[in-house]
């Protein structure tokens, strides 16, 4: 049987270790679906798991990657068949299931979604589960009514890959898009991807206050603890923020005041096990709505074999835009 790369995440009473090793198709896990994996990409979730700075696999040894992007070589499934291109976010892979870090996967076909008419493997990797995650941010802003009429709406984190596909996809449905983000470098990067004003971090730091002044209609927030905290504490009255991440923690030093005093809703979003109906709908909407050039314009094209550099990297926020990593 051919053998494959992969990085392979082992764990010990010295701590965990990840090293490049051989494998073949009987070491994959179970699943109805076996694919040539041709593209990944490398999420915030990914570089927890491989420095292990955050209990993010939970079976060992592991192949890390939460993200993947291939070719169909053999299905048992009826939805899929060999040639088909597909394409996979979440469902506990690379946490307890077999990851994209593999030039192979086995999985169940209930987590795989074909790639959309007008997408390559590559977008959808360039997409990930950042911008899939940006998008349903945008729906829960959408459901929760808050109109490009209503003023203003911030997205935290707005250089990394959620707030960067976020603010694209904001700006293109009309919204008046502000960026918030601690490297002050980025500011030209992020007006390009149609950001109209540029928030410092230094903004939004500081014990929150009950209530401020109303200043966004509503807001995507990648960062959690204080920071959302504070943007809680400056949305407008009926407003609302889609929460998905926890860059700078999971606790929320808050108070009711927001919620109960101004109508403020707090919309959390949850992508690795959100129902496959949403995800279609979300992937759907990114290739039609996503402006492919300006996606392309915040993504780098990496050999998969970098992922061990980037890793720290995305942790201490040295990452810009997006990162699509080629399966050689």
């Amino acid at each position: 049987m051919t053998a494959f790369d992969a990085l392979l995440i082992s764990k010990s009473d010295h701590g965990q270790t990840a090293e490049w090793t051989s494998l073949t198709e009987d070491d994959l896990m179970e699943g109805d679906v076996t694919l040539k994996v041709t593209h990944s990409t490398i999420n915030y979730k990914d570089g927890l798991a491989i420095t292990g700075k955050a209990p993010v696999i939970r079976r060992w040894p592991m192949i890390p990657g939460i993200d993947m992007a291939g070719t169909v070589v053999r299905s048992s499934n009826p939805d899929f068949r060999e040639g088909d291109d597909v394409l996979l976010n979440g469902w506990g892979v690379g946490e307890t299931h077999y990851g994209g870090y593999a030039q192979m996967a086995r999985v169940k076909g209930d987590w795989l979604l074909p790639v959309p008419s007008g997408l390559s493997r590559a977008d959808c990797m360039a997409i990930g589960t950042a911008g899939y995650t940006a998008m349903l941010c945008v729906m829960a802003l959408e459901a929760h009514d808050v109109k490009p009429s209503d003023g203003p709406v911030l997205v935290t984190g707005a250089a990394g890959g959620v707030g960067s596909v976020a603010i694209t996809l904001l700006a293109r449905r009309g919204y008046e898009v502000a960026a918030g983000t601690g490297r002050p470098e980025t500011a030209e990067y992020l007006k390009s991807l149609g950001a109209s004003e540029i928030v410092g971090r230094e903004e939004l730091a500081g014990t929150p206050r009950a209530l401020g002044k109303e200043r966004w209609a509503g807001a995507v927030d990648v960062v959690g603890s204080t920071t959302l905290a504070n943007v809680l504490a400056q949305i407008k009255y009926g407003g609302a923020v889609a929460a998905c991440g926890l860059a700078g923690g999971m606790d929320l030093p808050t108070s009711v005041a927001p919620f109960i005093l101004r109508g403020v809703t707090l919309a959390g979003v949850d992508s690795v096990m959100a129902p496959k109906a949403r995800r279609a709908e979300a992937w759907a909407r990114l290739a039609k709505e996503l402006d492919l050039v300006k996606l392309h314009a915040m993504t780098e094209t990496r050999p998969l074999r970098d992922v061990l550099t980037l890793a720290p990297e995305i942790l201490a926020g040295k990452v810009k835009g997006r990162i699509v990593l080629k399966v050689g």
